[in-house]
């Protein structure tokens, strides 16, 4: 990822146009739904506490809607309290995601891994002096070794605050799935690559009011998702493709899910 523009590059792939186009038409649709006229911030809180659900599971927990509402009060493993505190701060995030994105990234895990990690450790990513015990819920194998992580983290951070042409979710699928690949932090990587994902939706228009909730799409599509970052971590043009059709898909599942709580909401 050391194009000028090297999102701009995989959105010419070839089958990456038909991939965000079919995304972009599921966001449309749910986002033209008449009950977002009167109940929007309602559906964006029920999404978020949804999303947060599913990226705690995808993180090996095991915990069910009705559990997560009681976690809200305080009583739920450590890895549902954190995904908890990221979906309920991730809205006030996106404005500096745009400009900083690195400093986003250390308060994303400051608020995933509070109750996972040593203080001092928050917000850091880990280094060779650290003996950190990597977290591997996907299964995908060693991570990248921290010279290549903090190089390859700049390279990506750079790049955000660039302009660029890509469409928004070219961006979000190579920010999740590059930080899910490098593991920068060891703990709770996967809540921050897929908070990551659902914050340059909101960041970049796709879904302003942050109303889908991209961690349903990826739960749903669990028995593809390892093999589909495995497939981004190749490296190759192929690889790319799947993987940015593995979060079209993701976002077509979560719009289709957000659609549902509309239409529930509708019926009273």
């Amino acid at each position: 990822m050391t194009d000028v523009d090297a999102f701009a590059y995989v959105a010419d792939l070839p089958g990456v146009e038909e991939a965000v186009a079919d995304a972009r038409k599921a966001v449309d649709r749910l986002l033209g739904h008449r009950i977002l006229r009167r109940r929007s911030a309602e559906v964006s809180t029920e999404s978020a506490l949804r999303g947060a659900r599913a990226s705690a599971v995808l993180e090996g927990a095991s915990v069910t809607m009705d559990e997560l509402r009681s976690a809200v009060e305080g009583h739920a493993a450590p890895i549902v309290q954190g995904s908890l505190r990221v979906s309920a701060e991730l809205g006030s995030l996106a404005e500096t995601w745009r400009k900083a994105p690195r400093q986003v990234l250390a308060r994303l895990h400051v608020l995933a891994a509070a109750d996972l990690v040593d203080q001092a450790a928050l917000g850091r990513p880990r280094g060779a002096e650290a003996a950190v015990e990597i977290a591997d819920p996907l299964e995908l194998g060693a991570p990248p070794s921290p010279v290549e992580v903090g190089q390859r983290l700049d390279a990506l951070c750079d790049l955000l605050v660039r302009p660029s042409k890509a469409p928004a979710l070219i961006v979000a699928a190579l920010v999740h799935g590059e930080l899910l690949t490098l593991r920068p932090f060891g703990v709770a990587d996967g809540v921050i690559a897929r908070a990551a994902e659902r914050l340059t939706f909101v960041a970049r228009g796709l879904d302003p009011k942050s109303l889908t909730a991209p961690e349903v799409g990826h739960l749903e599509l669990a028995a593809d998702y390892p093999d589909a970052l495995r497939a981004y971590a190749s490296g190759t043009a192929e690889g790319m493709v799947r993987w940015i059709r593995h979060c079209a898909d993701a976002t077509v599942a979560a719009a289709r899910d957000s659609q549902a709580i509309c239409e529930a909401y509708l019926r009273g």
